[in-house]
């Protein structure tokens, strides 16, 4: 597969076999110089000894971070986000700071916002309306030093309600319009939008002004390129014809060892 785009590790998801907060350093001796993470706590709210030595751990690894999740609940339980549930809406905003904090001091500019699931016995209307209030706050709040907040479409979760681009840009554009907010933009993962069944070059062709990053993984089995039928290449070379210049999150999990799921892209490349 043709590199075409300088890549970033996600170290949520690759060298798990690692504790976390020694993956950077393991994503710059395999030779990438960037890396990206969901929410790295366990809290919401971790103590400033944590984010610390998270932000150490970045440092002394000699990467640059380039993207990083908001709070999204529990993830491994089925939690994805907290922008849109209501009973933890406070935690949600509470969180703007402390990610946005991590980002600024460490030069991170995109931050992913899971929208979160729909909430029995709660109206979906109302869990937009209270969507849109916290993406302005976020987005607001993350324009002030040049961050953009990430909007996602997302397989695999029976409640998640955006699971095409067009979903994703109607919560952008209502946001846009009903906040007077911008420095908010899509996050095309080419593997959640293509298990979802999305047209991945109709959405290249129609959204790339709207595409703020991009994040790949092979399917089925969500694997490394190569190890499926996504012709990446050929989206990733969509993407650059239509004028995208950004990172390229490597979001897989690895068929084999992490060290070996790099082989298809040369160390010259990463």
């Amino acid at each position: 597969m043709e590199s075409l785009f300088a890549p970033a590790v996600n170290c949520s998801i690759l060298f798990t076999e690692l504790p976390l907060l020694e993956r950077p350093a393991a994503a710059r001796s395999a030779g990438f110089e960037a890396v990206e993470f969901w929410w790295p706590f366990d809290s919401a709210l971790p103590g400033d000894a944590e984010v610390d030595a998270f932000e150490r751990a970045i440092r002394d690894a000699g990467v640059r971070l380039i993207g990083l999740n908001f709070a999204a609940g529990d993830l491994p339980g089925g939690d994805r986000g907290l922008v849109s549930w209501p009973q933890r809406s406070l935690e949600f905003r509470d969180n703007i700071a402390v990610a946005l904090g991590i980002g600024e001091r460490l030069g991170c500019r995109a931050f992913n916002a899971l929208y979160g699931n729909r909430v029995d016995g709660t109206d979906p209307a109302a869990q937009d309306e209270l969507a849109v209030e916290n993406l302005a706050l976020a987005a607001t709040a993350a324009g002030s030093f040049g961050g953009t907040v990430l909007v996602e479409p997302v397989s695999g979760a029976d409640r998640y309600p955006l699971l095409t681009a067009a979903d994703a840009v109607a919560v952008i554009d209502r946001v846009e319009r009903d906040a007077g907010v911008t420095g908010i933009g899509l996050l095309a993962d080419l593997y959640h939008l293509t298990v979802n069944g999305d047209d991945v070059p109709k959405v290249i062709a129609t959204c790339a002004d709207r595409i703020a990053h991009v994040q790949i993984a092979d399917a089925p089995g969500r694997h490394e390129p190569g190890t499926g039928t996504i012709p990446l290449d050929e989206h990733l070379g969509a993407l650059r014809a239509a004028g995208y210049t950004g990172w390229i999150g490597l979001e897989y999990k690895p068929s084999g060892s992490t060290a070996e799921s790099f082989g298809w892209i040369p160390r010259t490349d990463r």
